[in-house]
């Protein structure tokens, strides 16, 4: 039997309602006790005093290219980023080479990350074949499997009748279909928001109704059906509102933004910054705010970061050649308190509830909580320090954000998995990957 104490610090956890210096008590990974001033004897404690104690952060829409795109990022590395950025869950999208569209490319991803990974990664398996577009997977077998949801991210699932079907099958497996929604005649060859900014640099632009158009589609689908549509990192204003709409309406919708859409807006590309070239692509201050007003009033559930490795290599070509994507995942947090707790946009409970407990329930996770009888996904987090954002810092394979060299407040210190510290004080641990179910 192990155990550990994690003791004096300020443990905050809105599925519990917890708010207050209290002590954890952990024994075989699991959390047994909480309460003020504990008294328990603990092969190893840590004090906490100062520190913020939070559940372990989770992000369900990330990349991590194995198998295929390792030159990018592996799960090993990946997992490593994650521990990092405070992260004891990632949920990998499909979009690999092969997809993840068969029992055996799901398998391959759970005996990888059991071997290799420090945090407890979930697949994401296909909608269609290949990401094709054609013709569903086999949702039950994937499910048995361990896939987690459903996603043709990369690319929306773009024939109407296709998502009806895959929303009607998913329905009976109460598993959400997670879209990339866009409608691709209206993105063409864009590579920026249609606006001022694209129309000076000469950059064909992705016009908002690209998203908004298939918002409404997925939407009348989800209702048609009674199935589950998670959007995929929401980009504008009016898919917001019809969110919300569909929210009050009863249908079963939820969405998430990325960090970067609520941070950045088209202006960051005025360089032909190809760090800055993401899909859907950074949007203006309207659309951005109305998404940091969507993400506190619980129109948008979650933040996820649409980890998104890319090589220097690729990345170092003109604008419109380049593959869009960023990374996130290791200082994902430090952005959000630094730039939405810091500039009163959201409090830090409404902060972690977002990163932790809500996307837990948008794919039925059994993370996100510290109530007794959880598993130990603990992140602690010192509010007094800073996150230095440098190619020596980062720890996943690329090094692909605009963000890089800046400084921001708040630092992860521990991150622990199952009861084992997989991250502290600027390393991950050298210990043996975490058995995964």
């Amino acid at each position: 039997m192990s155990t550990m104490l994690i003791k004096n610090g300020r443990v905050l956890d809105p599925s519990e309602n917890l708010d207050g210096e209290l002590d954890l008590y952990i024994v075989d990974g699991v959390i047994s006790d909480i309460g003020k001033g504990l008294e328990a004897n603990a092969d190893e404690t840590i004090d906490a005093t100062g520190k913020l104690v939070v559940p372990g952060l989770i992000d369900i829409h990330v990349h991590l290219r194995e198998p295929g795109g390792e030159a990018k990022e592996t799960i090993k590395t990946g997992s490593r980023s994650a521990a990092a950025g405070g992260f004891t869950t990632v949920c990998c999208m499909p979009n690999t080479n092969p997809v993840l569209d068969s029992a055996t490319g799901v398998n391959y991803v759970r005996a990888v990350a059991a071997r290799d990974s420090l945090i407890n990664v979930h697949p994401i398996a296909a909608v269609t074949k290949g990401q094709l577009g054609k013709e569903i997977t086999e949702f039950g077998d994937l499910r048995f499997h361990g896939a987690v949801a459903f996603s043709d991210d990369g690319m929306p699932v773009y024939d109407a009748e296709i998502m009806r079907l895959a929303l009607e099958y998913t329905a009976m497996l109460n598993m959400p279909i997670m879209n990339h929604s866009e409608i691709p005649e209206l993105v063409g060859e864009g590579v920026a928001h249609h606006g001022r900014v694209a129309m000076k640099l000469g950059l064909r632009g992705v016009p908002r109704a690209a998203e908004t158009a298939s918002v409404a589609r997925d939407i009348e689908l989800a209702a048609e059906t009674g199935g589950h549509v998670h959007i995929c990192h929401v980009s504008t204003a009016r898919a917001c509102e019809l969110i919300a709409e569909a929210k009050q309406r009863g249908i079963r919708v939820t969405a998430e933004v990325t960090p970067h859409h609520l941070l950045l807006t088209d202006q960051a590309i005025e360089t032909f910054s190809t760090m800055a070239r993401v899909a859907p692509p950074l949007r203006g201050a309207e659309d951005r705010d109305a998404l940091r007003q969507a993400l506190r009033n619980g129109t948008l559930d979650c933040i996820a970061t649409d980890h998104a490795p890319h090589t220097d290599i690729e990345k170092n070509v003109p604008f419109q050649e380049a593959p869009p994507g960023m990374i996130g995942l290791d200082f994902s947090w430090a952005l959000m308190y630094h730039e939405m707790v810091g500039a009163g946009v959201l409090t830090l409970s409404e902060l972690v509830a977002r990163m932790t407990i809500e996307p837990a329930k948008v794919l039925n996770l059994s993370g996100g909580s510290l109530a007794k009888g959880r598993n130990a996904d603990v992140t602690i987090i010192d509010l007094e320090g800073t996150t230095q954002i440098t190619r020596e810092t980062i720890k996943s394979k690329s090094c692909n954000t605009p963000f890089l060299g800046k400084q921001y407040s708040s630092k992860i210190e521990t991150t622990i998995v199952k009861g084992r510290v997989v991250y502290s004080n600027g390393q991950c641990t050298k210990l043996e990957a975490i058995s995964h179910p």
